[in-house]
């Protein structure tokens, strides 16, 4: 499976954000597979011109992009390296680890909507209908309880009867701040080593009397030491990935 195909059939699933994609009648031929061949093609490029400028919201909403990029910068800030990985090396790290985590919702949609779509077997909103659905239960996965139900309540929706039934303006807000508790409490976890470093080094300057050496000037390189040491990137990633299966 390419990338191309694997964002193409990730595309199909945005318009469910906020029921857009029922609320707005399909124009007059292309309203079923009749009507695909006829004006069901301009409509499906108007359809996927408009999921492209909303790539980066589908980026930052429905997958771990936010989390893996919260826990990255936790880490820099607590080795004290500053920009040291640079922001585009993070960015790019989490873009490709979010692929590598997003591939089997991404052939899902492929599978279940786009190929019928490009067959011209059903509709484009058929075709949001089908591919919301993997991604909607990848969500639910990470998406807490208490979050859904805030939400529930916030949308004045009355109480479902299984998760299934929640609407995509429920699930996505829901799993968004989920995905934010997540990456801060894993980014809190990464600070204690690297804190109790500091601390170390801190109290021992002190007590010779080295007040004129900052301490972060000893305990960055050691940091570094450590972490190189232990294999830190095979083991947070590792670790990381391994948790969403």
């Amino acid at each position: 499976m390419s990338i191309r195909l694997w964002v193409t059939g990730l595309f199909a699933s945005v318009l469910l954000l906020g029921g857009a994609a029922s609320a707005y009648p399909m124009p007059a031929g292309a309203a079923g597979p009749a009507g695909a061949a006829s004006g069901g093609v301009p409509w499906t490029i108007v359809v996927l011109f408009t999921l492209l400028t909303l790539l980066p919201a589908i980026l930052l909403a429905m997958t771990p992009f936010v989390r893996l990029l919260v826990i990255f910068h936790f880490l820099r800030q607590a080795l004290g390296t500053q920009s040291i990985p640079t922001n585009q090396t993070l960015i790019g790290l989490t873009l490709f680890l979010t692929w590598f985590l997003m591939a089997p919702v991404g052939t899902a949609i492929y599978q279940t909507s786009v190929v019928p779509l490009q067959n011209g077997s059903i509709d484009a909103v058929t075709a949001v209908e089908r591919g919301s659905i993997p991604i909607r239960e990848f969500m639910l996965k990470y998406a807490r309880e208490k979050d859904l139900a805030l939400f529930v309540e916030l949308a004045h929706e009355p109480r479902p009867k299984t998760p299934a039934d929640l609407s995509m303006r429920v699930v996505v807000p829901a799993y968004m701040i989920s995905e934010l508790k997540a990456g801060f409490q894993i980014g809190a976890v990464l600070f204690i080593p690297f804190l109790v470093i500091d601390m170390a080094v801190a109290s021992i300057t002190t007590s010779i009397g080295m007040m004129q050496l900052p301490p972060v000037v000893i305990s960055t390189p050691l940091k570094i030491l450590v972490f190189v040491m232990a294999d830190g990137w095979h083991l947070l990633v590792g670790s990381i990935m391994k948790s969403f299966y």
